[in-house]
């Protein structure tokens, strides 16, 4: 709204209270707002945001009607759409629904105790910061917000996060410390480009269980009444570099904590520890260790002063050798046959898992499948051997069997009865051309064929093909709308170009099907 209507009479003593009735930001502030894009209102005492803010880019400005003769710097005509508004620090209650006049925001900050609905048509946001507020619930339009990099929801009152969250697939930095969550909803699990998630300071009793989230980097869990630290918790964390569980109620660190080969920092400070795996001396990446605050029994006290190294080596020490310098075999119990000392049947019966990897063998031993017994087994890994055709025997885990990898072998064909693997979701594979048995299995959500000499694909397959030969995407791909994933860089076809693979597979889809003959 202007603030001088053409013709009208102004009475110039009732100029400045005009001006704090109706601009209680400064006309300075907007004016440069349109140059730099950029608006920072913290501080303000603001109880609402002025209409002047909300319609900063669609109104005709002041100097277009007081100043006829315009300089390189008063051109308003070449304004720059509002992309950064701060609001913190006010004494905002909520947000009006005209924070969609702002359709090219970017950053949002600022204190309230509810979003509006309508903030959900911000669709190029890709860093909201809602922290500091007093939010009790976030509104499932958010889920609109598909470009969003960073959610930072942190120091509210949130019980809960809304399932809708998932969805954002881009997301890949949630902090939703000082809350009041007592669990973390399992559609969290969906989000696969999340790289850092904190949940420090609320009131969870466990570790979330995340088994997509296979970027997972940093997971922050401290200040909360966490007691028990299970292998579901960490089976799919093979990404992970820093953990952090300090200040909580462990009383002990599972076998399976060597799963974590990628972890660098482990921060157990303040909790109930009386003793650790020595499997936790193998973690090769591991750096950094605090477990000051626990109640060790079983290492001396001059030996946690020594600092990581130290101590990594001592728990190495700790685990029994045979005089080869081989690792002791394994006891030959009823779960362990002298025929299976290779396999690891606890991963079996506790993760599901059946691994045989890296044996540079050229085919699986019956053994390994007579270990699983009548286990539900959801995860084979076969890779790094030197097989030339996939285990028949594979077929009788058909019903619980979910991902497979059989990547770096010498695979040239996959057998029909592979499309007898009805619960299957995830293979990794490597070839030269894409196997037709695969069309058939259609439960399949993700296909990993990079770094392959893969020619061609089908307009049928579920997901992509990254550094491969392709000349060609055939456009009718675009008619997928199952299609989650969609990773084609590094191929030598011309379209789409690099730019439009840069915007995900939305974006591709979408050229895909505008280039379909009609």
């Amino acid at each position: 709204m202007s603030r001088f209507k053409r013709g009208a009479h102004v009475d110039s003593r009732a100029g400045f209270r005009q001006e704090k009735e109706d601009y209680p930001v400064p006309y300075g502030l907007l004016k440069a707002a349109r140059k730099s894009g950029q608006l920072n209102l913290s501080g303000r005492g603001l109880t609402e945001v002025p209409q002047s803010v909300w319609r900063l880019n669609i109104d005709t400005p002041q100097e277009a009607q007081q100043n006829l003769s315009f300089g390189a710097a008063d051109r308003w005509w070449e304004q720059t759409d509002l992309t950064k508004l701060l609001l913190s620090s006010n004494k905002l209650q909520n947000l009006s629904e005209d924070v969609k006049l702002l359709s090219a925001l970017v950053v949002l900050d600022n204190l309230i105790a509810q979003i509006p609905q309508d903030l959900g048509q911000l669709v190029n946001l890709d860093d909201l910061d809602l922290s500091n507020n007093h939010l009790m619930d976030i509104p499932e339009s958010l889920s609109n917000l598909q470009n969003l990099v960073k959610l930072n929801l942190s120091c509210n009152k949130l019980k809960s996060l809304p399932p809708a969250i998932s969805v954002m697939k881009n997301l890949r930095m949630l902090d939703c410390s000082r809350n009041q969550m007592e669990s973390i909803p399992p559609v969290l699990a969906q989000m696969e480009s999340l790289e850092q998630l904190y949940l420090r300071h609320n009131k969870l009793r466990f570790v979330p269980e995340l088994p997509c989230c296979k970027t997972l980097k940093e997971l922050h869990c401290g200040n909360n009444q966490i007691e028990i630290l299970e292998a579901d918790h960490l089976k799919h964390l093979s990404a992970l570099s820093f953990l952090e569980l300090r200040d909580n109620k462990v009383k002990s660190l599972p076998e399976e904590i060597t799963l974590l080969q990628g972890l660098e920092r482990l921060d157990l400070t303040n909790n109930d520890i009386s003793s650790l795996p020595c499997g936790l001396g193998t973690l090769p990446k591991l750096k950094s260790l605090a477990l000051e605050g626990n109640p060790l029994r079983t290492i001396r006290r001059d030996l946690l002063t020594k600092g990581t190294g130290e101590l990594l080596k001592y728990l190495r020490s700790r685990i029994q050798e045979q005089p080869d310098g081989g690792l002791k075999e394994e006891p030959k119990t009823a779960m362990t046959l002298p025929s299976q000392a290779k396999i690891n049947v606890h991963a079996i019966k506790t993760l599901k898992t059946l691994d045989y990897s890296e044996k540079h063998e050229a085919s699986i031993p019956d053994d390994v499948f007579d270990a699983v017994d009548d286990s539900p087994v959801a995860n084979v890994n076969f890779s790094k051997n030197q097989l030339t055709a996939v285990p028949p025997r594979i077929i009788e885990l058909k019903d619980t069997l979910a991902d497979i990898n059989l990547g770096f072998n010498k695979l040239t064909t996959i057998p029909v009865d592979f499309s007898k693997l009805k619960q299957l979701v995830h293979i990794d594979l490597r070839f030269k051309s894409f196997p037709e048995v695969l069309y058939r299995v259609s439960s399949l959500e993700t296909i990993l064929i990079s770094n392959n000499q893969v020619g061609g694909i089908d307009p049928a397959i579920y997901s992509g093909s990254v550094n491969n030969d392709i000349m060609q995407v055939p456009p009718e791909l675009g008619n997928c709308t199952s299609l989650r994933a969609l990773m084609l860089d590094g191929n030598p076809f011309r379209n789409p170009r690099a730019a439009i693979l840069s915007k995900g597979t939305d974006a591709v889809l979408e050229y895909l099907r505008s280039r379909i003959p009609t």
